[in-house]
């Protein structure tokens, strides 16, 4: 069962978190380039605050963002700002959900994000987290997937095995972390089945893109290469 209220107050705190590392920020500095190739620090703090706004969208039953295009552009729109009023907008954005999710509602409801992706109405919070707290380490400022809460990686990993579940491009592979917990993902691919092991911050970085798989062990076949989420 997904708690949206503590998944709610999870976001607070990551989004708090971000602002104040991102605080130290300058002008400078906000412009250099991220993590994510194509894209500085102010199209990750923009992004951010679209997206808040974008699951505004979501939780009152509208459409997610006008289009992909529309998405980006927006993106571009806001990226070179002075770094103030990045920030501002990030908190400004940030509130405007919690405030549309303080609003009594039909948790257990279906809802629809991007490209036709449905869930329901009590994962976006936890939607949100991941990108408060991905996109943190993404702005290589010092915070690494290392210093997530333990919560927060334990339940990702498990959203991503179970979003690469059965995936056509991804054989049988069990999921191991060295403290013992374990999920299985893919099998829609042939070969297999494989078991892939290690800390647990490196299958995270591993399923969402962020690391190589150079710290993970493979047996049964190579490590699988993932598809792009």
């Amino acid at each position: 069962m997904m708690d949206h209220v503590r998944d709610l107050a999870s976001v607070r705190d990551a989004t708090e978190r971000l602002l104040n590392a991102a605080a130290e920020l300058d002008n400078a500095s906000a412009s250099e380039p991220s993590r994510l190739p194509g894209w500085n620090r102010g199209h990750v703090l923009a992004h951010l605050a679209r997206n808040a706004d974008a699951l505004v969208n979501v939780l009152e039953g509208r459409p997610m963002y006008v289009s992909g295009d529309a998405r980006d552009a927006d993106i571009e729109r806001d990226a070179p700002r002075p770094l103030d009023v990045q920030l501002a907008d990030v908190r400004e954005s940030a509130a405007r959900l919690q405030k549309t999710a303080d609003v009594p509602a039909d948790w257990s409801r279906t809802v629809e994000l991007r490209n036709g992706v449905t869930d329901t109405a009590a994962r976006v919070p936890f939607r949100r987290w991941v990108e408060v707290a991905l996109h943190h380490v993404d702005l290589g400022i010092g915070y690494e997937l290392e210093d997530l809460p333990a919560e927060f990686v334990t339940r990702e990993i498990g959203f991503l095995a179970e979003r690469f579940g059965g995936h056509e491009d991804v054989p049988s592979t069990g999921l191991a972390t060295d403290d013992g917990q374990v999920w299985t993902t893919g099998g829609g691919a042939g070969g297999g089945p494989i078991a892939v092991r290690g800390p647990a911050a490196d299958l995270l970085g591993w399923l969402c893109g962020r690391r190589d798989g150079a710290a993970l062990r493979a047996e049964g076949g190579p490590l699988p290469t993932l598809p792009p989420l």
